[in-house]
């Protein structure tokens, strides 16, 4: 007959002192909430009889709250549009806790305004994610949010580093090979390459640039790259560019916007004399690219995969807020992309 499992097995497997379990079933002393919700949780997994003692009789867990704090930039574009729905729609989905989402959108890339921003979430949430722009005054607020017991995320593009405790996104590196490949293969001839930035002090644009250029250095040498353009992320400018350069040199065989105002691209190469001539490559999908695609406009689309991004995002946040992570970094967390052409939509 199996041994019917007593305090001390629910001690080690919740990985706390027999005592500690004894004052959570008797109330003799406080326990905390976090330590509380870690005995339920090993109690109702390991079907232990003190789960009823634990929960009132009723055997329903106490799930703990966790203000979620997040930050994105550009709330009008139709990626960052798509990015707060899906976080929406995980926050009331995270396993163990009640979540709560305190959202906040930069309007720019400025790096004073991200500071501030992240800097007024303090009392207001138990752990933050934020995209934006590698710079020492970012650096600073994460510091000081550290430095009051908040810990903060960098999303999509990598900030803070030694002071964030972890990166959510993409290989940015590799996503910029993955951007140099289609190119080269669906260059039509030698000739000239346009590649676009959001700004020189986002650290994914950087390395997406890095990789792309050195891709098509190693496997395409007769595709020249042109000098980079930053063109912070607007449509307009994007455009303009886009009609420049293809008035200027005959010769321009590929298009690679490696983060936002990818609609001027595409709006621009609607208009060239054949459609198709020049690979567009871009780094969302959105009801814009999607149509690109189906048009024979964009060649290649690297998605980030949202569902999967907030789902792990907030998994890894409440794990840190309820001290579940005793890891001063947990570097950096790569998502597979999703991968579109033509014939995958």
């Amino acid at each position: 007959m199996a041994r019917r499992a007593g305090m001390a097995d629910l001690a080690k497997a919740a990985g706390v002192s027999v005592a500690t379990i004894d004052r959570a079933l008797n109330g003799r002393e406080s326990v905390s909430q976090t330590t509380r919700s870690l005995i339920v949780e090993t109690a109702m997994r390991m079907g232990h009889p003190a789960l009823l003692r634990l929960t009132g009789g009723t055997g329903a867990v106490h799930r703990p709250e966790v203000r979620f704090g997040v930050v994105l930039h550009k709330q009008g574009q139709d990626f960052y549009k798509a990015f707060s729905e899906e976080l929406h729609r995980q926050v009331g989905q995270v396993e163990g806790v009640r979540g709560q989402l305190v959202q906040d959108f930069a309007i720019s890339q400025a790096p004073s305004e991200m500071a501030g921003l992240l800097r007024r979430m303090a009392g207001r949430c138990d752990v933050i994610a934020a995209t934006a722009v590698n710079h020492p005054e970012v650096t600073a607020a994460v510091e000081d949010l550290r430095a009051q017991g908040i810990r903060v995320f960098s999303l999509l593009s990598d900030f803070g580093q030694g002071a964030r405790i972890g990166y959510l996104g993409l290989n940015n590196l590799k996503i910029g090979r993955t951007a140099g490949w289609a190119t080269a293969l669906a260059a039509k001839g030698p000739g000239k390459v346009l590649l676009y930035v959001g700004g020189h002090r986002w650290h994914g644009h950087e390395l997406r640039e890095t990789g792309f250029r050195a891709y098509l250095r190693e496997a395409a040498p007769q595709l020249e790259v042109l000098e980079t353009v930053v063109n912070l992320e607007t449509r307009a400018l994007t455009y303009e560019t886009t009609k420049a350069a293809m008035a200027r040199h005959a010769d321009l065989r590929g298009v690679y916007v490696a983060g936002g105002g990818m609609e001027g691209a595409i709006a621009a190469l609607r208009e060239a004399p054949r459609l198709g001539e020049v690979a567009l490559v871009v780094s969302a999908l959105t009801p814009d690219s999607r149509a690109g695609l189906g048009e024979g406009v964009i060649t290649l689309v690297t998605n980030t995969p949202l569902e999967k991004l907030c789902r792990e995002l907030f998994d890894r946040m409440a794990k840190v807020a309820l001290g579940q992570s005793d890891v001063a970094d947990l570097g950096q967390i790569f998502l597979p992309p999703d991968i579109h052409v033509a014939e995958s939509i």
